[in-house]
């Protein structure tokens, strides 16, 4: 388990464009190390904005797309093509822009696809098709280069929610019920699946998440706070703005 940086930039507009230039080096890096690269999108404004950086960055061209694989964090259980579906949203924000590889494109099943209106069906399909992509020696997951997460205001990351069952899940992929954030019917990677990935990002923007930081960073319980839970193998990386980083000491920032 990695120890965690934190990178701190001005305002969320810089904070995106450097997300954005760090994840295109990091990808670049993936693919001269193993040939193929690996990214976990998150949902939420930042990393819309994040989306959008990377589409229109010049540097973007430097990343072969069609080998990088696009995994989802965790979902909306809505109809395909529901405005709110992360995948709607990655899709107009940027995937539709780049010239990926479909095959590539992993969402997470909607309520109106093969398995209808049943979320631990879906759950257990995305699940199968983890285990299909696995790397060689693990039997669940594939290997994450690059795995993103927005941190909410009461510190959960992915659909993983302070307090709830799904804080407890070891499966590595599950339907959440009941969501304390509406819609309340979602599917999301669980705290295990997530602790695989090489590096996880944490990026986070604006006052109101800036306590659910300070928790996160000052050891609180994964259960109470999820996002305190969310560690790369490699590296555990905060990305902030600074009023996200309100809290934050000084010497445990690096300002940009």
């Amino acid at each position: 388990m990695s120890e965690a940086s934190v990178v701190v930039h001005a305002e969320p507009d810089v904070l995106a464009q450097a997300v954005a230039a760090r994840l295109i080096v990091r990808l670049v890096d993936a693919q001269a190390g193993r040939g193929a690269a690996s990214w976990v999108l998150t949902g939420g404004t930042i990393a819309g904005a994040v989306h959008r950086a990377v589409r229109d960055s010049t540097a973007r061209d430097a990343v072969d797309w069609s080998r990088v694989d696009i995994w989802w964090g965790d979902e909306r259980f809505l109809p395909s093509g529901h405005p709110d579906r992360n995948e709607t949203q990655a899709r107009a924000d940027m995937l539709d822009a780049l010239p990926l590889d479909p095959d590539r494109i992993h969402a997470m099943p909607p309520d109106d696809g093969p398995d209808g209106a049943d979320p631990e069906a879906a759950a257990a399909r995305y699940a199968e098709v983890l285990a299909a992509a696995a790397r060689p020696g693990t039997a669940h997951l594939p290997h994450f280069d690059v795995l993103m997460l927005g941190v909410g205001e009461d510190g959960h990351v992915a659909s993983v929610f302070p307090e709830h069952p799904v804080a407890y899940e070891t499966r590595p992929v599950s339907a959440v019920r009941g969501s304390p954030k509406p819609p309340p019917t979602r599917i999301t990677l669980t705290m295990p699946a997530i602790n695989t990935a090489e590096d996880v990002w944490l990026v986070a923007a604006g006052q109101g998440k800036a306590n659910a930081v300070k928790l996160a960073l000052s050891g609180a319980g994964p259960v109470q706070v999820p996002a305190a839970g969310a560690h790369g193998v490699d590296r555990t990386l905060w990305l902030l703005d600074r009023a996200a980083a309100t809290h934050v000491g000084l010497k445990f920032r690096s300002l940009r």
